[in-house]
């Protein structure tokens, strides 16, 4: 007998290995007797202890068995039919060829959730959908949607997470309502009655895992392949994902200085299921949907028998007056749905979100979440409600409103600087990112703005991909909770010389 070992990893594991593929090709009969560990050992020149593992790997599997007398330890009598060895792991760099039998055939779910991610990939640039930013670190990063992490008060969150770790009791380690823990529902809607205007009780309130999970959510219980959506242009490729994964059909409605505009419906055409906004800082133009676009939309809602989703990503962060009271604050009927998020106030990786619902859609979206996922972690959970209802939340966004205001001076003043009449900014009276629209040095537009702020060490996001139909202009978003006033005003003048 001659055991072919494959070389890879532990010399136990390369004779089980060796073992089972002869086993399994049939090399070896059912009732064969295999050497005793001794014999293997001396053999192979290997330790004892390693034909001992070895073997009773296979004893457990159920390739060998023992039986009592001189027969000793035989090849099982009952195994599946030959060619199934098994391979070797693939050593560290090495690349093997994908087999014929792991072809796949998706379901139409699965083929329409890969073409939605791969029309995103596409606009984005991106080899695959991730919300990870390429490369992840840049010394004058203004690529948007990042926190002000170097204003969280990290200790303190430390030390709250902490606290409900030390105390928990069983409820709080086992499963818990996939609707959320009731301590955070509660001050979230504590939160959303005194300053968005929002009368939501802790019943229509679901936590979720961020904002994609909840457009995701309400995909799955809300729209047919074929449904159409009205969504914004420009608008948030997270939400082009996720209502094309559900098979939608997009509907544009083009953004303009007041907001959205509710095209008229075509003769013919069935009205839009749902309509996707941001009403309180439009993502990326900044725009604010005054009061009569508001009651407009809300009408035509009710008239179509629609929804509204309303993405309140980043609306706590007003500079020029106090928060504008949400969208779904005017609802009457039913018919908007409040998407909040804590990925911009604290940080991302926090992954927790809320859906504020219509009573008829709390229910089947809870049903949606308990499926998915079974629930949001939960010390996570109650570390923020202890976070909220200690007054931590409102004095870290007091702060943090003044400190990215002195950022967005900043940058608003850099960019007048170095780029004089050749720039347009837009949407700095809010939020943490504004969109700046370009003139190259003759006046036309500027190629490749983000690979050559790249090669200049600044991270920007060209407007393009936000948009289904590219603008004619160059535009760029600028995110600036990140960075320092120092390096705000130092990535614009880099940002400046390497667009000539």
């Amino acid at each position: 007998m001659v055991l072919q070992l494959d070389g890879a990893g532990p010399l136990h594991q390369q004779v089980y290995r060796a073992f089972r593929n002869e086993i399994l090709g049939g090399e070896r009969a059912p009732g064969e007797r295999v050497p005793s560990t001794r014999a293997l050992a001396d053999l192979l020149k290997v330790s004892r202890n390693t034909a001992v593992s070895a073997y009773e790997q296979l004893l457990a599997e159920g390739y060998l068995e023992t039986r009592v007398g001189a027969a000793g330890t035989v090849v099982a009598p009952v195994l599946p039919p030959g060619r199934l060895a098994l391979r070797p792991p693939a050593r560290p760099g090495s690349q093997r060829r994908p087999s014929r039998r792991a072809t796949v055939r998706l379901a139409i779910a699965g083929r329409t959730i890969l073409g939605a991610a791969r029309a995103v990939n596409r606009s984005l640039g991106l080899a695959s959908l991730t919300w990870e930013l390429h490369p992840p670190h840049m010394r004058y990063d203004f690529r948007p949607g990042r926190a002000a992490f170097g204003d969280l008060p990290y200790a303190l969150w430390c030390k709250l997470l902490a606290a409900r770790a030390r105390q928990a009791r069983l409820r709080d380690l086992d499963y818990g309502p996939p609707q959320g823990r009731a301590e955070l529902r509660q001050a979230i809607a504590a939160r959303l009655r005194r300053l968005r205007g929002v009368d939501a009780s802790p019943e229509r309130i679901v936590i979720v895992s961020g904002t994609q999970q909840a457009l995701d959510l309400i995909s799955r219980v809300l729209l047919n392949p074929g449904d159409r959506v009205l969504i914004e242009e420009p608008h948030y490729t997270g939400a082009r994902c996720a209502f094309l994964a559900a098979g939608a059909e997009l509907v544009r409605a083009p953004v303009d200085d007041e907001g959205i505009r509710i095209p008229r419906a075509a003769a013919g055409r069935r009205p839009a299921r749902l309509a996707y906004v941001t009403p309180s800082h439009q993502f990326p133009t900044g725009v604010v949907l005054p009061i009569a676009r508001r009651v407009a939309l809300l009408e035509w809602a009710s008239r179509v028998g629609a929804f509204i989703v309303e993405d309140d990503y980043d609306s706590e962060y007003r500079y020029d007056g106090p928060p504008l009271p949400a969208l779904t604050g005017l609802d009457r009927d039913g018919r908007a749905i409040y998407v909040g998020t804590f990925s911009k106030i604290l940080f991302p990786a926090l992954r927790l979100a809320y859906l504020v619902l219509p009573a008829s859609l709390v229910e089947p979206v809870t049903a949606a979440k308990a499926i998915g996922d079974a629930g949001t972690a939960t010390l996570e959970q109650l570390a923020l409600a202890d976070f909220i209802g200690l007054g931590h939340f409102d004095r870290h966004l007091r702060r943090t409103n003044a400190s990215n205001a002195a950022r967005r001076n900043a940058l608003v003043a850099a960019i007048h600087r170095e780029f004089g009449e050749r720039a347009d900014v837009c949407g700095a009276n809010a939020g943490l990112h504004l969109l700046v629209w370009l003139k190259g040095r003759s006046g036309g537009t500027i190629k490749d703005v983000a690979h050559k702020a790249a090669e200049a060490g600044v991270g920007v996001f060209s407007v393009d991909p936000f948009y289904l139909e590219p603008p004619r202009r160059t535009g760029i978003v600028l995110g600036y909770a990140p960075l320092s006033e120092r390096d705000v005003r130092e990535g614009i003048g880099r940002l400046a010389q390497a667009l000539g």
